[in-house]
């Protein structure tokens, strides 16, 4: 009878340890994954990561992508090539990214280095957005003004959530893969519901309604910065503020003369400057109902909802083919196929789609996709490439450097392109010239190949800065006067 009994209590330690209970639920791991963050670095942290990379620039950057484009074509009434030099203008705020990369770092207020900024980017974000959607006769430069502050409301808090993810990393490098991984996910996730739900908003709100509607996203930043947790500093000396300017902004000018730095910055903007943007006239002939294929909101919405697809394709396709090739391999391959898949574009402009009994919003939702795609497969190596550019000591801000170099490359991609659509005449019914503007941005994102040797042939996991590049006396000197200064990880995100 005991050998029975002793039987049986194994048999049901064994259910107990198969049971559900022992093992959560798969559904609930992400949960479990959230609480653990919370518990390691505080809720309000995880919380503002979630709505500055999830519902400010995921949701918020594709919500305004669409309704920013019919704002300009339907309540303003400018013609695409003024759309592209607009739009252009309000991509600065993200070409200045070091300027609030430095002030949070070195200018707290109230005894806070990164709450004020938050509450600020809020309120910038919010006022902006409100007198866009309730103006109804708002002059081109008043909308333009508030578009440009809109922009920089998210940029500011892109840099001050980019610093508390960057001090949070530092303080617990287990978990750095974790929180890079929720950055991305947010970002990804919200990207996907924003451009879904673009063009059925445009649709029933107007483009206006959904500007006003990205107010939400900009209170939910200025609530990151009420309720975030952060230790407040005592007894802080401003008059230090433009000795540490000074030494920032020495430390990158000495490093930047290096020429094993210089050389592929100056590369990474050819490659982005000469890839003209003519987004902005596509998008005016997409949605004409004589010249082209008259596309309603929800369908624009969902071709870009599609891009964003393509997009997180090439994202594994780097991570898990092509990370192991050579810089220069790599971008030779992506900028080749940027140029080849432009040719896209052409076949739909051309109408060659329905020769082949494909209809138009199929091959746009295809064209999108390849390009996002082909497009990230770009993007990965140069950031890649960038992260290693930067010395030790100023990677934060260097960093951020190197990402506006980037986003003037393509703030001055959009303006050579509005001007290449003036001069072909393509207007905002008028698209005979379109498919020429579109043959010239394919043959002119080729030519960056011409100057592939600025970067170096080393593959991506080799080291590229040699010491004494970086460990020089000069600098020497300027890293001792910039001790205090805590640089941070200013990634990109929105563009």
């Amino acid at each position: 009878m005991d050998d029975e009994e002793k039987i049986g209590l194994r048999n049901e330690d064994l259910k107990e340890k198969s049971s559900p209970e022992a093992t959560p639920p798969l559904f609930l791991a992400p949960v479990n994954w959230f609480k653990k963050l919370a518990q390691e670095m505080h809720w309000s942290f995880v919380f503002g990561v979630v709505v500055v990379y999830g519902v400010s620039q995921g949701m918020g950057g594709a919500l305004s992508r669409v309704a920013s484009d019919y704002y300009w074509k339907d309540v303003q009434k400018v013609q695409p090539s003024q759309t592209q030099f607009y739009m252009g203008i309000t991509s600065i705020p993200w070409i200045v990214k070091p300027l609030w990369g430095i002030l949070t770092d070195v200018v707290p207020v109230a005894g806070y280095k990164r709450r004020p900024y938050f509450i600020l980017a809020g309120l910038i974000g919010a006022i902006s957005m409100l007198i866009l959607s309730l103006s109804s006769s708002l002059h081109v430069g008043a909308a333009l003004l508030c578009l440009t502050a809109g922009s920089a409301g998210v940029a500011i808090a892109d840099v001050t959530i980019d610093a508390c993810v960057a001090k949070n990393s530092t303080n617990h490098p287990g978990l750095a893969g974790d929180l890079q991984s929720l950055c991305g996910f947010s970002s990804s996730i919200g990207a996907l519901l924003g451009f879904s739900i673009s063009g059925l908003l445009v649709h029933l709100i107007g483009s206006q309604g959904v500007l006003g509607f990205l107010s939400v996203p900009a209170v939910l930043v200025f609530l990151v910065g009420a309720i975030l947790n952060e230790p407040c500093m005592q007894n802080f000396v401003y008059r230090e503020v433009h000795q540490k300017f000074l030494g920032a902004g020495k430390s990158m000018w000495v490093t930047l003369k290096c020429p094993d730095i210089w050389r592929p910055c100056l590369y990474m903007y050819i490659s982005f400057a000469l890839s003209l943007n003519i987004q902005e006239g596509l998008f005016f002939w997409y949605t004409d109902k004589t010249a082209g294929p008259a596309f309603s909101q929800e369908k624009v919405g969902f071709i870009f909802s599609f891009g964003s697809v393509g997009a997180f394709l090439g994202v594994l396709l780097y991570q898990n083919i092509l990370k192991e090739y050579p810089f220069r391999d790599l971008l030779f391959g992506s900028q080749l196929l940027l140029g080849i898949s432009g040719m896209m574009d052409l076949v739909l402009v051309l109408r060659l789609n329905l020769k082949f009994g494909m209809p138009d919003y199929l091959f746009a939702v295809l064209d999108e996709s390849v390009t996002r795609m082909v497009g990230q497969l770009k993007w990965m190596p140069l950031l890649v490439l960038s992260s290693k550019l930067c010395p030790p000591g100023i990677e934060g801000t260097f960093f951020a450097l190197l990402m506006s170099i980037d986003n003037f490359g393509l703030l001055t991609c959009s303006w050579f392109g509005g001007l290449l659509l003036h001069i072909l005449k393509v207007t905002r019914t008028e698209f005979g010239n379109l498919w020429v503007a579109i043959l010239v941005r394919n043959v002119m994102r080729i030519l960056p190949l011409l100057v592939l040797f600025l970067v170096p042939k080393s593959d991506q996991q080799s080291t590229m800065l040699p010491l004494d590049t970086v460990n020089g006396k000069e600098e020497q000197e300027v890293r001792e006067q910039d001790d205090n200064i805590e640089l941070v990880a200013l990634v990109d995100n929105s563009r």
